[in-house]
């Protein structure tokens, strides 16, 4: 191969390789964000099903505090988690802005639907990878691998939660059991 072409090929495979970087970096995820205690979170939109203004819900007995209870929500018996009470902030009344999101989650037992209780929803912003800055490390004492990231928005920091790891493996595993213990009642009826 002549030396010219040699040279064509490098160029043309690097802004091959350029294109590629491009198209990955320009690649963007949407994120619906929410509001807790003035701070702004988000998570996944491709796992949001529905969201819905807060109703009443089935209270179950030896739950979590953080655990309000169940929706039926259309045939399918949802859990319903108090995301201020399981990030341990303080308990505040409902209004008409809070709403239910329900999320599609996957755990070791198989996928779930679960909802979160939120103050407010607040937007749906697009966020790229390259973007993402690293959760900080904030040694053993703190739980933080549901958190996958953060990003900013608006000059807003919005904390990019994993919804697969909200709840641990036993949580999920005895959410599992209410809603099948539930749907096993229904079925009764």
């Amino acid at each position: 191969m002549t030396t010219t072409n040699m040279a064509t090929v490098q160029s043309t495979n690097t802004m091959s390789e350029t294109t590629d970087e491009k198209k990955i970096e320009g690649d963007a995820t949407q994120f619906l964000t929410f509001i807790l205690d003035d701070e702004a979170y988000g998570v996944e939109i491709l796992r949001v099903q529905e969201i819905k203004g807060w109703t009443p819900v089935t209270r179950i007995p030896n739950t979590p505090k953080y655990m309000q209870g169940v929706l039926n929500l259309r045939g399918t018996i949802v859990p319903i988690v108090d995301m201020r009470m399981r990030f341990d902030l303080q308990r505040v009344e409902y209004t008409p802005v809070t709403v239910i999101i329900v999320l599609s989650v996957k755990s070791e037992s198989g996928e779930r639907v679960i909802g979160l209780v939120v103050d407010s929803v607040s937007d749906v912003i697009d966020v790229n990878a390259k973007d993402i800055k690293a959760t900080p490390n904030f040694g053993t004492t703190l739980n933080t691998e549901f958190i996958n990231g953060l990003a900013t928005s608006a000059e807003n920091m919005v904390m990019l939660l994993d919804v697969d790891k909200l709840l641990s493996v036993d949580e999920m595993t005895a959410l599992a059991q209410i809603s099948d213990a539930n749907a096993d009642v229904r079925d009764e009826e």
